[in-house]
């Protein structure tokens, strides 16, 4: 009987030549995370994060994020979100996020799930949350008939592409400690603000008061790398405590601290974040060039745009992005593209003729 079991890997199973703006999560791994992976590869090392990379990682988040910072190297951004939010909160208590939030909508009630606790919306502007809505709600929650707010989660940069200024997290963090709510970064995109921001990761966190860092390397340039940085170990004394039982911790640990070495231990990050910054504003000068509105300030890697929805639909049959909001004004939709720090100008470029080309094909249907 002849077997039908491959005996060697499978072949390429995408194109390559395949480019898009749907999600920074879709390009691939940096040439050097890759590097760092295979030169972490080889003999036998200590598991479950006891090992020379992940010791090298932590010395050098604490020299970006505090010398007292505690890390847990954890496998998804979800993951650190959850892990993070629940190693600031008690069991009983909520957690405030913007109301455009990833972890409201897009994270599949992991936090309700995992950690059972409620997250609570925010009103925002461009997914930014003023620090006057704070307040009120902490006092509303008060009552025995709700439940107390533990802690604010910003996005930084958020689901908008927006960034919060220094000033602007500075006073969400002191109206949060004034009010006894710890603050938790999801900095998925951090590197991106920072970038934009022309600061350190620490400046636009730990070092205003942030009481908890959910760093990102995967839409940066990573694979799988993810950690969860707090300010010291008092902010949340059952971080290490919780990475098992939230199921993010990975046996063969020196394989996602070796990628966050890469990016973090130099300057990869700010390189990455700069590319990719940089594709979107020149993204936000082509579409604009090519007939359509952006609708957000582009401050990081992410472009905003009202298009008509039949030119929407035809460009993303041939280029990926996503439609964020399908009923934005009339028959406009809002769409978002995402620039990659491997977003050439030359992907830049053929988008916005690609673009410019469906509005024409609009125009002349319409004549």
């Amino acid at each position: 009987m002849t077997s039908t079991v491959p005996t060697t890997g499978p072949a390429r199973l995408h194109d390559p030549a395949v480019r898009g703006f749907a999600s920074d999560n879709a390009a691939g791994m940096h040439p050097e995370v890759l590097q760092a992976l295979a030169d972490a590869n080889g003999g036998h090392v200590a598991s479950y994060g006891a090992d020379p990379y992940t010791a090298a990682l932590t010395a050098c988040l604490r020299s970006r994020f505090g010398a007292e910072a505690e890390v847990a190297v954890v496998l998804t951004g979800t993951g650190a979100n959850v892990t993070a939010l629940q190693a600031l909160t008690r069991r009983w208590e909520s957690v405030l996020s913007s109301d455009q939030a990833h972890v409201l909508h897009d994270e599949a009630g992991g936090l309700e799930h995992v950690a059972g606790t409620k997250v609570v919306p925010l009103p925002s502007t461009d997914g930014l949350v003023d620090p006057g809505a704070v307040q009120p709600a902490v006092e509303a929650a008060r009552s025995l008939m709700r439940a107390p707010v533990g802690a604010l989660t910003l996005t930084q940069s958020s689901e908008f592409g927006t960034a919060y200024s220094l000033e602007h997290l500075r006073d969400l963090v002191d109206v949060c400690h004034r009010l006894g709510v710890k603050v938790h970064l999801d900095g998925a995109r951090l590197s991106n603000a920072a970038v934009s921001l022309g600061v350190g990761l620490g400046e636009t966190s730990t070092h205003l008061g942030v009481d908890a860092v959910s760093l990102g390397g995967t839409k940066n340039g990573g694979g799988f790398a993810e950690v969860v940085v707090v300010r010291d170990a008092a902010t949340a004394p059952g971080l290490a405590r919780l990475v098992k039982p939230t199921m993010q911790m990975s046996s063969k640990t020196r394989f996602v601290s070796a990628q966050l070495l890469a990016l973090f231990g130099g300057d990869l990050w700010q390189r990455t974040a700069g590319a990719a910054n940089a594709a979107a504003t020149r993204l936000a000068a082509a579409v604009t060039a090519a007939g359509a509105s952006v609708t957000r300030p582009v401050q990081a890697n992410a472009v905003f745009a009202a298009l008509p929805r039949a030119v929407a639909e035809r460009a993303a049959a041939r280029v990926p992005f996503h439609v964020w909001d399908d009923a934005f004004a009339g028959d406009a939709v809002e769409v978002r593209l995402v620039a990659s720090f491997d977003t050439t100008d030359a992907d830049v470029d053929a988008f916005g003729a690609l673009l410019a080309e469906e509005f024409a094909a609009a125009g002349a249907a319409r004549a």
